[in-house]
Parts: structure tokens; sequence; C-alpha cells
């Protein structure tokens, strides 16, 4: 699964990165240790390309309540076209999600965990796959929200843990961000492990563990 990531990249890096991002709207702050239920940065494929900020934790639009969230903050690829929490999303709604770094947590053999930072090996920002949905509650404003999309992991990811996020190489980002409804065969192909040439990681401290830390210190190797 993906449950902590990183978007500290500078506003010059990301427009460098992202030329065709529309980050006009979206107020950029470092943020090193970014948690479930936060608001996180996202393209959605609406058409317009900008960066706004949505709800980590997929609320789908029958939800009774938001609370529902918690348990959707990761969406496996093998089962996005069966699950009822995502198969309509899926077809309609896909989305990126920025980032520049992500944490997994490797199990040692004593049973205690130790929390790695993943990047690519440029260091560069890059993109998660995922879904999002709008949920209208009882009161108040419609909630945004998404999910990010995991697969199984590569062969660098599986020292790790045997999950790992969907990384989509740019040249697929108007694909997968198509407006349009795409059928779920068209897209399972761009549903794959990363290269895991292209990434590298190194050990933190048991910091990053507590999503009210979110300094640089997260990210120093130990």
């Amino acid at each position: 699964m993906c449950g902590r990531f990183t978007f500290v990249s500078d506003q010059t890096t990301l427009t460098e990165t992202f030329p065709k991002f529309n980050f006009s709207g979206y107020h950029h702050v470092p943020r090193y240790n970014i948690a479930p239920s936060q608001p996180i940065p996202v393209v959605a494929n609406t058409g317009a390309f900008e960066v706004e900020y949505f709800h980590w934790g997929l609320i789908p639009h029958w939800a009774k309540d938001h609370k529902i969230s918690s348990k959707m903050i990761n969406a496996r690829s093998e089962t996005l076209a069966e699950k009822p929490s995502f198969r309509t999303a899926y077809r309609h709604q896909r989305c990126l999600i920025l980032t520049d770094g992500f944490y997994e947590w490797k199990r040692n053999e004593d049973g205690s965990k130790s929390p790695m930072y993943i990047q690519t090996v440029s260091r560069a920002p890059f993109a998660f796959a995922g879904l999002w949905e709008s949920w209208a509650p009882p009161r108040g404003n419609p909630i945004r929200s998404c999910t990010i999309i995991t697969t199984s992991a590569n062969t660098f990811m599986s020292q790790i843990h045997h999950r790992m996020p969907v990384i989509l190489d740019t040249k697929d980002f108007d694909q997968w961000l198509v407006p349009e409804e795409k059928p779920a065969d068209q897209l399972q192909g761009l549903l794959k492990p990363y290269e895991p040439e292209n990434l590298v990681g190194h050990p933190v401290s048991l910091y990053v563990n507590s999503p009210k830390n979110d300094s640089s210190d997260c990210t120093l190797p130990i």
C-alpha cells in the first residue's frame, strides 16, 4: 500500500517537470509527510489540467457518510473494474496525484518495521495514478476525494513490501487523463509496476511514523 508521501519540489521544478499543468490556483507549500485524510495535489481528468487539492481517501458518490474514506486511500489495480467502490471512477474519473517521493515500511525479522523513503533516480517530481469522486454531503459543499492505485511490487520494492503505488510515465499522462469514458481493457496496461532500475531508496528514522511531524527531518537518511 501507499500511506505516506512527500511533495517538496519548488515551483520552478514543478512547472518544468509538468509544463502542461496549470499551477495558478495551487498554493504550494513543501510537505514532507502527507498522510490520509489530508488535502493532496491532484490533476483530475476534466480537461483543464489544473492542479487542485482533493481529500485523500475516496468517498464514493453513493456513500452515506465520509467515514468510508479512511478505508479507501488505496485501490488495487487488479480489481478496479469489479469493485463497486471504484469501477465507475475507473471508467470516468481518473486523476494524477503529484509527488516526489513516498514512504514504505519494511518488516524486519524481529517483527518491527523500519520506514524507507523511495524516490526516482533523478529525484524529480512524478505522479501516481489515481481515481477521484465528488460526494455531496447532507449539508455543505461537495467534497472531492481521491485514492492512489497500487500494483504488485517490482524487484526493487519487493525487498520492502509486496505492493507499490502505480507510477505513471509522463508519456501516459494524456491517455490516463482523457475526459471521456475509457474501457477497462484499454487502461489496465498502464497500471504496471514501475521500472525497478529507476527507483532508489534509503532508511529514515521513526520520526516519520507520526503524521504530526512534517519537516525535512522525515526524509533524512539514517
